[in-house]
């Protein structure tokens, strides 16, 4: 592993900017945060003169210059000019931006020269959540997606990961699904229960049309309750066949959740009482209106009365705030878990709010703990509502994925219809299932995004397929060039088209260290497609092949860099990145 402590030049950068600022103005820059950012005028633009001009109360380009004046040629800033109202541009040097591509590609291990964290955390992250005995829709997507690409990078930068996904497999409805069940194994068959969706509605028909079935379900409810053995049994089959589907479901996504990452609500039910007895004791939970509650401060109703967190009903049963409370309390307590992530769509917000808030009450977490909700808007159709079948029914899980790898079967067939059936069907599945991953995570995830077959499975434009093509046709380049007898060697960035890639090249340490901070997949989804969009310029600019020697060893150095780099970016978000298309 090469020694040099970062490749991310707006790490020195930043670093310098704050010294020059503090020698410029002392004291009074204390809180100074430059922004950096690409500039058409150079490689980079710091934009902090403004804001501390108004501060200062001096002119934003005297307070530019003054930093600039501190900030001499060295050996990463080849020169500095001020523009505009204040800003400062920066330019490289030529040798600090070769030196860098060549730490990335000197590194042996894949890590493109980034070295793990020195600050491990133990991260709990709660995601995908389906229900027992329901098939998986589209409203699992976002969580599952988000989730999946959050756990992978954070698992790649050092820490370690423990992956829940927390499934409903408790409550008055399973009374009806096993009375559903024992009446097929009565009739001598359980095939319904591996048809989920029908096997529900079937079983929810069968309790609203009957009620003779409906009282049977309420007194299997008791008896799941109570730990009648056979019911008990029954309820465990539902559950296995579930998990079974679940996870034919992950396999086919590219989703590292396994069948023991599944932890239902059930598994904390023998924690409840001592939950509700542990808040009482401390004085956080009273009783109101027969149940008891917990009001952590700052939550009012639109009355501006104080919201309650239910822990207890008036009739003595137990809900999920309840049973939430149980777990976040176990993955701190047992699991030792310093960072808690809860990938839950954005109405959960105030549930989670409070959850937090009691466990900080409650004493559960101390000053290194982070409680994290990530929050995702909603998959939206053509018409910019949620998204369903033209009979207004939620949308398949698995009936999406196998639609898009049939549509991804055909481009990639008329594509390319000289690869093998085999090859083809291969590309077609990771283009399919990539496409629908990327169209999700290249969104800022609190946003809403309208689903749209045409645009996420364009071989051109900001998508997955455009990137994995883009790798693909480094790939081939590499191929020629191996063939030819090229190899790789010294690096230098002499051509402006050389000159962007290199600058997109190294910015993507930083681009991981700000992801996996803000939990926001997008942020790689944009540094990739900047990547490949560069690439494209340089490989129009840059003929690697025909080059002379050393030029044509250097293009084909950058080319290597430039192929790990889409392909390590895109298997952090659970996409694969094959070697031809």
């Amino acid at each position: 592993m090469p020694t040099m402590s970062t490749i991310d030049p707006l790490v020195p950068l930043r670093d310098r900017i704050l010294a020059a600022t503090r020698a410029a103005f002392g004291d009074q820059t204390a809180d100074a945060d430059p922004a950096l950012h690409r500039s058409q005028h150079a490689d980079y633009q710091a934009d902090l003169a403004l804001a501390l001009a108004r501060k200062l109360k001096k002119n934003p380009r005297e307070v530019a210059s003054a930093i600039a004046a501190e900030l001499p040629a060295d050996d990463v800033i080849a020169g500095i000019e001020i523009s505009g109202p204040g800003f400062i541009n920066i330019m490289l040097r030529t040798e600090y931006l070769a030196a860098r591509i060549e730490h990335m590609r000197a590194d042996a291990s894949g890590r493109l020269g980034m070295p793990p964290t020195v600050r491990a955390d133990r991260v709990v992250i709660d995601y995908s959540g389906p229900n027992i005995a329901k098939e998986m829709h589209v409203g699992h997507l976002r969580s599952t997606i988000i989730g999946d690409s959050i756990a992978r990078l954070l698992e790649w930068q050092g820490h370690t990961v423990i992956r829940r996904n927390h499934v409903g497999d408790w409550g008055t409805p399973f009374g009806m699904l096993i009375e559903h069940l024992l009446d097929e194994r009565t009739a001598g068959s359980e095939a319904g229960v591996r048809e989920l969706g029908a096997f529900y509605r079937t079983a929810r028909r069968k309790f609203d049309d009957d009620p003779t079935f409906a009282d049977r379900a309420r007194r299997r409810v008791v008896l799941l309750q109570s730990g009648d053995r056979e019911t008990l049994a029954t309820w465990r089959r539902l559950i296995d066949t579930s998990v079974e589907h679940f996870s034919q479901l992950y396999a086919a996504l590219g989703v590292t959740l396994a069948p023991t990452d599944v932890v239902g609500e059930s598994a904390y039910n023998a924690l409840l009482p001592e939950v509700v007895d542990e808040l009482a004791r401390k004085g956080l939970a009273h009783e109101s209106e027969g149940a008891m509650c917990v009001f952590p401060p700052g939550f009012a109703g639109r009355d501006g009365e104080p919201v309650p967190l239910i822990i207890r009903k008036q009739d003595g049963g137990y809900g999920y705030a309840t049973t939430d409370l149980a777990a976040l309390r176990q993955r701190i307590g047992e699991l030792g878990a310093t960072r808690l992530i809860y990938v839950i769509g954005a109405p959960q917000a105030q549930h989670l709010a409070m959850l937090f808030a009691t466990a900080r009450l409650a004493g559960w977490t101390n000053d290194r703990t982070r409680l994290e909700h990530v929050s995702f808007g909603s998959v939206l159709g053509s018409d910019k509502k949620m998204l369903k079948t033209r009979a207004g029914d939620s949308v398949s899980l698995a009936a999406l994925v196998s639609e898009a790898v049939a549509r991804a079967t055909q481009i990639v067939a008329e594509k390319s219809p000289e690869l093998p059936a085999d090859e083809q069907a291969r590309i077609a599945t990771a283009v399919g299932v990539g496409a629908i991953k990327y169209a999700d995570l290249a969104n800022d995830r609190v946003k809403d995004y309208v689903f749209d077959w045409t645009r996420m499975l364009a071989f051109d434009g900001n998508t997955g397929p455009y990137l994995m093509y883009a790798h693909a046709r480094i790939r081939s380049i590499l191929r020629k060039a191996a063939g030819a007898g090229a190899t790789a060697g010294a690096i230098t960035v002499d051509a402006p088209q050389e000159r962007a890639l290199a600058l997109a090249l190294v910015q993507f340490e930083g681009i991981l260290d700000r992801a996996g901070e803000t939990l926001q997949p997008h942020r790689i989804c944009a540094f990739l497609y900047d990547v490949a969009t560069a690439f494209s310029s340089f490989y129009e600019g840059c003929p690697v092949l025909k080059s002379e020697d050393g030029v044509r060893a250097s293009r084909v150095a950058l080319c290597e860099v430039a192929a790990q780099t889409l392909a390590l970016g895109l298997a952090l978000l659970g996409i694969a990145a094959p070697e031809q298309m």
